[in-house]
């Protein structure tokens, strides 16, 4: 399983190679500090943080653990968010799809649930995945409710997992959708995304 940098395109979204030249659209996309709530990263509000944020997720994708995208929705040509393959295990097959946020103007569109199914699709499709992952934290129930609604199976509750900026310990729900329940999934998603 080899996760190279590609383009994936949808109805309403394109997700696109995360590089440095999407800073100044994800810094006017992250304004709102109740974005980054519930991240590890604290408020990436500024675009010197923004800056700082996308270096960081590229040194994870030189590591070959991350492969990050930016969300761009189509209608506007604007930058809705940033999402990602993380823990990416070749020899297992499987990785995980998160550290995914969006402008409070492109929450409960159809951004999301087209950015996971485009995900989902070339992760099960085109990378032959058998498992893949997501997680949230558990105090954030509008994430988990999103990860229910796509399909995931929710497996269980890791306990101070993370520690949040400011040291908040997080404890992280973890999900996972199986290779042998995406033909399910998939049609579900079709199905959201039709309407």
């Amino acid at each position: 399983m080899v996760v190279e940098p590609v383009v994936l395109i949808g109805k309403f979204v394109q997700l696109e190679p995360l590089s440095e030249t999407h800073i100044l659209g994800l810094t006017q996309a992250g304004q709102d500090p109740s974005i980054w709530q519930y991240m590890l990263y604290g408020e990436v509000t500024s675009e010197e943080k923004m800056g700082a944020w996308v270096r960081d997720i590229l040194s994870r994708k030189a590591a070959g653990t991350d492969q990050p995208f930016a969300v761009r929705q189509l209608e506007s040509g604007r930058l809705a968010g940033a999402t990602r393959y993380m823990e990416i295990r070749p020899a297992h097959r499987g990785l995980e799809i998160g550290g995914t946020w969006y402008g409070t103007g492109f929450q409960r569109t159809p951004v999301n649930t087209e950015t996971k199914y485009l995900l989902l699709r070339h992760a099960f499709e085109t990378l032959g995945c058998i498992r893949v992952q997501f997680k949230a934290d558990s105090r954030n129930e509008r994430s988990l409710k999103a990860i229910e609604r796509i399909g995931a199976v929710r497996e269980g509750l890791l306990r101070n997992h993370m520690i949040l900026a400011g040291g908040v310990y997080r404890h992280s729900v973890y999900f996972s959708i199986l290779d042998s329940e995406w033909p399910a999934v998939k049609l579900h998603l079709e199905e959201k995304l039709a309407k």
